[in-house]
C-alpha cells in the first residue's frame, strides 16, 4: 500500500483572499513581521496498489480532474509505502 501526500497550491499570480484574511489577523495579534500568507490545500490518500508507477498515474489522474484546479491551482505529491 503507497500513502500519497499531495500538496495543492494557488498559483503565484492568482490573489489568494483566505491568505491576506490570515495575514490581516497575524498583524492584529502583534505579528507584523509576516508580509503575506499564501493557504494552500494538504490532502493525503491511501492507495492500495504496490507499483509507484501505477500510484503516480493514479494521483496525477485524480489531482487533474478533482482536487487541483487547473486555471488557479498547481499541485505536487509524494509517494511513500505504508
Amino acid at each position: 500500500m503507497l500513502k500519497a501526500k499531495i500538496f495543492v497550491q494557488l498559483k503565484a499570480s492568482v490573489l489568494d483572499p483566505q491568505g491576506k484574511a490570515v495575514t490581516n489577523s497575524l498583524h492584529s495579534l502583534g505579528y507584523t513581521a509576516i508580509r503575506d500568507t499564501r493557504v494552500s490545500k494538504y490532502i493525503e490518500l491511501l492507495i492500495e496498489e504496490d507499483d509507484p508507477e501505477k500510484a503516480e498515474y493514479l494521483v496525477n489522474s485524480i489531482c487533474d480532474k478533482l482536487l487541483a484546479n487547473p486555471n488557479t491551482e498547481h499541485y505536487r505529491f509524494e509517494l511513500e509505502q505504508v
